[in-house]
């Protein structure tokens, strides 16, 4: 794709206009870092365009703050495009902890729940669904399901999902796919993550 041109023009009877609105949904996977940063990246993106924002966060604790979190939030509250935050987690949830694997499946279940209800009402025209494979991945969410439903969205909704592991079904629906590949990372010499850089 040299200089943003495209290798073939489907002949579907669509203008250059119809085909720059259309929706897309991206799915960023791989074991390397950068998935969930490079989809807020794009979220940022979305607000400077005016979209309102729904970010959903799987496995990722309340507790937890993070700067994308933060950066965002300050961002809604300007006056412009809104963004809304949810997080359906309370940790990570590939550490298994005897006792609360039914809550983890319930709160993922109610969570996909919630975006089915808002793609339904288009109630954003961002989503950042992060860290979802694993719900898909584990048996939370069913697969079939996540792709009927996004494929059906109605308007230009645009959903990026992130996550390690991506079902071969969701690759197949996706319009576009990024693997992060790790070359190097700093915690392979022992280091620990640190603020500004992981969170």
């Amino acid at each position: 794709m040299p200089q943003g041109q495209v290798t073939t023009v489907p002949q579907d009877g669509l203008t250059t206009r119809q085909r720059r609105r259309q929706a897309v949904l991206a799915v960023h996977t791989g074991h390397g870092k950068g998935k969930s940063t490079a989809a807020f990246g794009m979220a940022l993106r979305a607000w400077s365009a005016g979209w309102p924002i729904g970010v959903f966060q799987f496995v990722k604790s309340e507790k937890w703050r993070v700067g994308e979190e933060a950066a965002l939030k300050a961002l809604g509250q300007t006056g412009g495009a809104t963004v809304a935050w949810h997080k359906m987690g309370e940790g990570w949830s590939w550490i298994q902890r005897a006792g609360t694997e039914r809550d983890h499946a319930a709160e993922a279940a109610e969570g996909w729940a919630q975006i089915k209800r808002d793609l339904a009402a288009e109630t954003h025209r961002f989503y950042v669904l992060d860290e979802f494979t694993y719900p898909m991945k584990w048996g939370w969410v069913d697969v079939a399901d996540v792709v009927a439903t996004l494929a059906d969205r109605p308007g230009t909704q645009h959903v990026v999902i992130t996550g390690r592991d991506a079902h071969p079904d969701l690759l197949a629906a996706a319009d576009l796919v990024t693997e992060m590949t790790k070359v190097k990372h700093p915690m392979d010499a022992g280091r620990k993550g640190q603020q500004g850089i992981e969170w």
